[in-house]
C-alpha cells in the first residue's frame, strides 16, 4: 500500500474484516518504484498477498477480503446488494480512477505529447466533477452506498472524496449527499484506526 492512495479502501476493508494482516508501505506517492515491479508489473498499489499469491486491482482485492470474512457482509447482505457492490466497484475502478483521475494524475498514459497535457488535465477535472455529480445523485437520501449498512463501496467512495478535496472541489458544499455518506465512514472506529495508521488527514481538507 501507499498512504492516502486508492489502497486506503483495501486497508479499511482489512481492518473491518477482523482478519490478521500486516501492511507494507511501498512509498509510491510519486510513482511506483522499479525495485517493486516484481510485486506488481503493472506498477500499481494495492497488492494483496494471500496464500503465496499476489492479487491486484482494488475490486478483486475488496471482493477477496469480503469473501474471507463473510459474516461481516462487506459486499452487502443480499445477492442484489452484492451485485450493486460489483457494479459500483467496476465503475469506480475503470471510470472514476482509471479515466477521470487518470487524466489528472497520469496524463502521459493517454498521449506522449506533453504539449497537450494541460488540456487532458482540464478534461480530467471536468470528468471528475461529472462523476461526483453522478455519485451525488445516487446517494440522495442515503446513509450508505448500498442497503442500510457499511460496505467496502463506502470505503472506496471515501478515497475519491479525499482526492476531491485535494483538487479543491468544495466537497462539503457541492456534494452534501456524498459528504453525508463519507462522514458515516470516518466515524467508524476501525476507519479511524486505519487513518491513524496511515497518518493521513481525515477529509484531506
Amino acid at each position: 500500500m501507499t498512504p492516502g492512495s486508492v489502497a486506503l479502501a483495501s486497508h479499511i476493508a482489512l481492518q473491518e474484516s477482523g482478519l490478521d494482516f500486516s501492511i507494507e508501505d511501498l512509498k509510491a506517492q510519486r510513482g511506483f518504484r522499479d525495485e517493486h515491479l516484481h510485486l506488481n508489473p503493472k506498477a500499481r498499489v494495492p497488492i494483496l498477498e494471500l496464500d503465496n499469491e499476489r492479487i491486484t486491482e482494488t475490486p478483486a482485492i475488496l471482493t477477496t477480503i469480503s469473501a474471507l470474512a463473510p459474516q461481516k457482509n462487506l459486499l452487502g447482505k443480499t445477492i442484489t446488494e452484492q451485485a450493486r457492490a460489483q457494479e459500483w466497484m467496476a465503475w469506480l475502478c475503470g471510470t472514476v480512477h482509471g479515466q477521470a483521475f487518470g487524466c489528472l494524475f497520469r496524463s502521459n498514459r493517454f498521449v506522449g505529447d506533453e504539449s497537450v497535457y494541460d488540456a487532458i488535465k482540464a478534461r480530467g477535472r471536468g470528468w471528475v466533477k461529472e462523476c461526483f455529480d453522478y455519485v451525488e445523485g445516487k446517494l440522495e437520501g442515503r446513509t450508505h452506498a448500498i442497503g442500510d449498512a457499511f460496505t467496502v463501496v463506502d470505503a472506496y467512495l471515501y478515497v475519491f472524496y479525499r482526492w476531491g478535496n485535494l483538487m479543491k472541489l468544495g466537497m462539503r458544499f457541492n456534494f452534501p449527499n456524498y459528504t453525508r455518506v463519507v462522514q458515516n465512514v470516518v466515524e467508524r472506529n476501525l476507519v479511524k484506526k486505519t487513518i491513524e495508521a496511515e497518518s493521513i488527514r481525515v477529509m484531506n481538507e
